[in-house]
């Protein structure tokens, strides 16, 4: 399909959402663009998923043969509700008409992520109704923005650094993007004077994924609120030298994970390798260590020359976890995003965003260099309104 016409007037008006890979919920954002370079956010809303739809779309991340299909088809209709029901607190927060609204980009829920699997090509997977979505909200939806990609011979992800590359790249040094959510991602971008250094990307381990499971299980709460439980025990050297051991994190990109790789069965598999009794907490603080030290090794193999790291995602609420990467990293200065004029929960909902506009637009989404396709491509379906 064809790029719908875009409105005479310069301003235009998007919608991102996104719910990522920790299932807390879905985070949505109004945003005006100006120019391609100048963005405001109007509006920002949140809503967590009910607890059997989580749990739902948690089982789905593992195959299990029960009537998978029908059950993926029901639980993508009630991601697309929870959906439209962020787009209605956003546009009553605003006063804006759903008619004001040029599109919706909307990633969905992934629940299987194997890109270069298989047959060659592999496959990622996100749970939503995207029609479902434009007939709830009255608004054109621009989703399923990662096959794309993957059909191009890429992983699909991450995409989110070409928005990065565009908010917070900086004319004389180079700035590191890690975003923390179930998986933490990182975006080096070089200086704006640098033109022969391109943007690097990739997944670089687990974020938060293993932490909120553990601490569910054992605490009933589904996160460690600013790590406080993980403060309160000690970091195990030997299953933290395990963890760390997982061949995924020594590849060299372009490379992305997921739940595919970091979920409680391989976590189990690695503490039935540790003889000494370790305590729920400690296990929390070797978690926490684990996620800063991967994502600081990868900063320190890949961010060379810079001293500015933006972190962004639920990790950046996590106080412990930030402590950690800040003592990982003592040359660097660990900031939220919010340093630079975007809250860190709005970072991922506003790039979706930024791909729905793009995709309006009939221009490139992704980073061949990040993703590992054969080269640029529009990402994205288009449902309209």
């Amino acid at each position: 399909m064809s790029p719908t016409p875009l409105p005479s007037h310069d301003s235009e008006l998007y919608i991102g959402l996104m719910s990522g890979t920790s299932l807390d919920g879905v985070d949505g954002v109004l945003v005006q663009w100006n120019t391609a370079e100048q963005m405001q956010v109007l509006a920002y809303a949140a809503q967590p998923f009910p607890a059997d739809l989580r749990q739902e779309l948690l089982a789905l991340n593992t195959p299990d043969g029960s009537n998978e299909l029908h059950r993926a088809a029901l639980a993508g209709n009630a991601v697309s509700r929870a959906y439209a029901e962020v787009v209605a607190q956003l546009l009553l927060q605003s006063g804006t008409n759903a008619t004001q609204v040029r599109a919706i980009g909307a990633h969905g829920q992934t629940v299987r992520h194997q890109p270069q699997l298989h047959d060659g090509t592999g496959y990622t997977l996100q749970l939503q109704n995207p029609a479902l979505l434009a007939e709830r909200s009255g608004i054109t939806v621009v989703a399923d923005l990662r096959s794309r990609d993957v059909a191009a011979g890429g992983q699909g992800a991450p995409l989110v650094p070409a928005f990065h590359q565009g908010v917070f790249s900086r004319h004389d040094q180079t700035t590191v993007v890690l975003n923390i959510g179930g998986i933490a991602n990182l975006s080096i971008l070089p200086a704006q004077t640098d033109a022969t250094t391109p943007v690097c990307g990739f997944d670089c381990g687990p974020g938060n994924a293993l932490m909120d499971w553990w601490c569910l299980q054992h605490t009933g709460a589904s996160y460690d609120d600013q790590g406080h439980w993980a403060a309160s025990g000690t970091v195990h050297p030997a299953l933290l030298a395990r963890l760390l051991a997982e061949p995924y994190l020594q590849q060299s990109p372009p490379k992305s994970t997921g739940r595919d790789l970091f979920h409680p069965a391989w976590l189990q598999a690695q503490l039935q390798a540790i003889p000494s009794n370790i305590t729920p907490q400690d296990v929390q603080a070797t978690l926490t260590a684990f996620t800063a030290h991967s994502c600081a090794d990868a900063v320190l193999r890949y961010g060379q020359g810079s001293n500015s790291v933006l972190v962004c995602g639920g990790g950046a609420l996590n106080t412990e976890l930030v402590r950690q990467l800040q003592a990982c990293l003592p040359d660097s200065q660990v900031a939220s995003t919010a340093a630079r004029g975007l809250p860190p929960l709005q970072v991922e909902a506003t790039a979706f965003a930024w791909l729905a506009r793009q995709c309006m637009h009939g221009l490139p989404g992704n980073l061949p260099l990040v993703t590992g396709a054969r080269g640029p491509r529009i990402l994205g379906a288009i449902y309209p309104a």
